[in-house]
């Protein structure tokens, strides 16, 4: 439970902290080639790991199969199963947007 309170304070801190946990290139390639998982989740600023930012995402975003949901506020969910409703702000030509995700039990 320590480590878990630990990392769910990164998004809070006042600096950019590098040590938090994400995905290389390999593992965003190997996600997107050896799984039919349709999201990924974290609760930080980037799915990717600080030394792969751009390159990870571009593995993510070429495949065009996984959607990418950073910055969730997960640390007062209780464990569970739950169905998960993202629902974008739709922007012409963007690779992105805001979002709002909403939990079901």
């Amino acid at each position: 439970m320590l480590a878990l309170s630990y990392w769910a304070r990164l998004m809070y801190k006042s600096e950019y902290d590098t040590s938090y946990v994400g995905f290389t290139t390999d593992g965003a390639r190997w996600l997107v080639k050896n799984t039919d998982i349709k999201l990924v989740g974290l609760d930080f600023l980037s799915v990717a790991s600080d030394d792969h930012l751009l390159s990870a995402h571009l593995e993510f975003f070429e495949s065009r199969e996984i959607i990418l949901v950073e910055g969730l506020k997960l640390e007062d969910v209780p464990v569970g199963m739950y169905n998960v409703h993202c629902l974008p702000l739709r922007l012409v030509g963007a690779e992105g947007s805001p979002i709002r995700c909403i939990l079901i039990k």
